[in-house]
């Protein structure tokens, strides 16, 4: 059991990451200037009320609860929703703040919240990657301010991590389109859409290359990676999403009509494949996701087969390997 100081714990991402957190045996204290009411935390979780901006806040809070490793998620969470230089400066300033207050105070595990946006599709100017699936080696790109906050937060755990060797162990991760457990009932997504709307029309996934993830998978990932980070080179970075795309058809026929000049790129997205690949998860961790839209919607009937539902279709779906027929 270990004692985890989770930032944003109240965010959409937040309660699943906080109450995965606890169901998985750890001590886990939340905290967000807003509060959860008492009744929605689980057992045993401390919720704490704070700004994070504020200075010297993350250091008091770090040192009073004590905490074993450190999961940053706190941010402004949707690009443009303030203006740009808001973004810019809120985001940067929470990362720095709290992981350089962790690491002032020898916390042995940090983990920050990134974003696939980095690598910066949905570009005015246009954008195309070197291949599909696109991976951690994808070179990023950052066109906005919430994409380039993202990026400087996982430079900020790599400048960490490269100044203090192995005695501190960090990573980031870049969660796909997070959709909550209370999203699969129906409620609005982060855009405003219902899950089923956004498979029907697939105008509304393509600007993220229909990518997603389920909350709780996301909590699942952090829970193996803490377990981990010990064992791995310090300072990685990783995309976690789901092993298929949040689409009825095939990105090599969808991605072409979404995104210019990318025909030839997405060819071999056959099936369910996604677009982002999460075979690092898988390689270096031994993670793969439990969730997909197939296990947690009623399929329509036009839902493309994912070998029966089958856990090992979905990881080979995730490293965008062909399906198995």
């Amino acid at each position: 059991m270990s004692r985890i100081f989770v930032t944003g714990g109240s965010g959409r991402l937040g309660r699943s990451v906080v109450a995965g957190l606890a169901a998985a045996g750890h001590q886990v204290i939340s905290v967000d200037r807003e509060a959860v009411p008492a009744a929605q935390l689980p057992d045993g979780v401390e919720q704490r009320s704070a700004d994070l901006l504020t200075q010297g806040e993350s250091l008091r809070l770090l040192r009073e609860t004590a905490p074993d490793a450190v999961v940053h998620l706190a941010a402004i969470a949707v690009p443009f929703s303030a203006p740009e230089d808001v973004i810019l400066s809120t985001n940067t300033r929470l990362a720095y703040a709290v992981i350089s207050a962790a690491t002032e105070l020898r916390i042995g595990k940090i983990i920050t919240a990134s974003s696939p946006t980095v690598l910066g599709y949905g570009s005015p100017a246009g954008w195309l990657p070197d291949s599909f699936p696109v991976d951690e080696e994808t070179t990023p790109r950052p066109w906005n301010a919430y994409a380039l906050s993202k990026l400087i937060a996982e430079q900020t755990v790599q400048m960490f991590a490269a100044a203090q060797g192995d005695a501190i162990r960090y990573a980031a991760f870049r969660p796909c389109y997070v959709i909550s457990p209370e999203e699969w009932a129906g409620a609005p997504t982060q855009q405003g859409h219902t899950v089923r709307e956004r498979l029907d029309d697939p105008a509304l996934s393509a600007p993220a290359l229909f990518n997603y993830v389920d909350a709780r998978d996301v909590a699942d990932f952090l829970d193996l990676l803490l377990a981990k980070m010990d064992t791995i080179p310090n300072g990685q970075t990783f995309f976690v999403g789901a092993a298929d795309a949040l689409a009825t058809a095939p990105l090599s026929e969808l991605l072409p009509q979404f995104l210019p000049g990318s025909s030839h790129l997405a060819a071999g997205l056959e099936g369910a494949s996604p677009a982002f690949s999460i075979a690092k998860a898988g390689e270096l961790l031994g993670w793969k996701p439990r969730r997909s839209w197939r296990t947690e919607l009623a399929q329509p009937a036009n839902a493309l087969p994912l070998n029966d539902e089958n856990p090992d279709a979905l990881v080979a779906a995730g490293t965008g390997s062909k399906e198995t027929p």
